[in-house]
Order: structure tokens, then sequence, then C-alpha cells
């Protein structure tokens, strides 16, 4: 496939150039993600808590809530789960409503750039459906009890907006470490560590 002409570089502390607008996964480094989504906050940052709940935190939580609802999952499926948004390392993390109104393009990028970070780590360039509605399933979940605990969300609200969580917090690991923000670094190491425990 040719590659565009039109560049959108960015700069990595790897010493990579990623570009945003047509990534090739040679340029996807696992150290630039989990810096990255260490460093991005959730909920624009509206949160309590001394530090930000980071994507990376978010990350590894939907990971553990994929876990405990599919406990015969595959690697590869919890290694798709963990990286579901992997592309705000460089993109930051959007809500939902802006993501709408900005429309098609914004997605389009997103995906392109999620495809790259799955085939550099030999996933395949899409999630399969079942799959999908699976890690989907974990991610609103997520959202559901970081709005209730982090977020100043009553339990009504959160459920009028992500759906009643299937999977209760007392059936996740850990799940009050999970929920309490963690630092930059500890947000950055625990996302590493939850890839190598997937790929040793």
């Amino acid at each position: 496939m040719a590659r565009s002409s039109s560049r959108a570089w960015q700069r990595m502390l790897s010493g990579r150039r990623l570009d945003i607008l047509d990534p090739s996964p040679m340029d996807v480094e696992l150290s630039d993600i989990a810096h990255g989504l260490a460093r991005v906050a959730r909920w624009n940052g509206q949160t309590i808590g001394d530090y930000p709940f980071s994507v990376a935190q978010h990350s590894v939580l939907v990971l553990e809530l994929y876990r405990a609802a599919t406990p015969d999952c595959s690697p590869a499926a919890q290694l798709q789960a963990l990286l579901h948004d992997a592309p705000e390392y460089v993109m930051g993390d959007i809500i939902s409503p802006f993501k709408a109104a900005m429309g098609g393009n914004y997605k389009d990028v997103e995906n392109r750039l999620l495809s790259a970070i799955y085939l550099r780590f030999s996933l395949p360039a899409t999630m399969p459906a079942a799959l999908a509605k699976q890690v989907k399933k974990a991610d609103r979940e997520a959202a559901f009890f970081e709005a209730v605990h982090l977020a100043g969300f009553e339990d009504s609200e959160a459920r009028k907006f992500f759906g009643e969580p299937v999977t209760p917090a007392f059936d996740v690991d850990a799940f009050d470490r999970l929920i309490r923000p963690w630092p930059t670094r500890e947000a950055h190491d625990r996302f590493i560590d939850a890839f190598e425990a997937i790929t040793p």
C-alpha cells in the first residue's frame, strides 16, 4: 500500500517518529505507549484523588474485568483488551460527545493507529466481532465503576449512561487497588507488567 504524502509526525521518547495519519507498526514501541497512557487522564481529569485516573490504569482495569467475565480467554484476546485504548498515547482521551461531534475522520485515524499497534505485537489488525463485544462490555463496566467511585456520579446516573455492570466489583481481584488512582510511574509500570505477564 502506498504511503500518504501527507505526514503528521509525532516524535516519541524512544526515538521513533510515528506518522499519526499513516502509522507503521515498525514505529510503535511499548515503552512509548505506556509512557503516554500513564500521563493521559480519564474524565478530562475531573476525578477525586491525589492523582489523575490514567488511561493506563483504565486499560488494566478493563483487562481485569474482561478476565473476570471470560476466565478461559486466550493471551491474544487479553492483549487486545489491554491495548483497546492504546491510540490515546498519541491522540489523548477525548470524551465520547466530542468524538461524535468530530465525526468519521477521528475514528478512522484512531482505527488505523489501533491496527498498527495490534500488528506490532503480532495480533490481528482488528478485533473479532465477538471479542470486540466482550471488551466493549468490560470497557463500559470500567466506565461505570470509575464514574461512581471517582467522577461524582450517582449509581442511577451511571447506570443511565453505561448500563448495569454484569461483573460485580468483588469478582475482580484487588478491585479496591485497581480503582484508586495510581501515581504516573506506578501506572506506567503496572501497564508494562500486565503486558509482560500476558507475553512473557
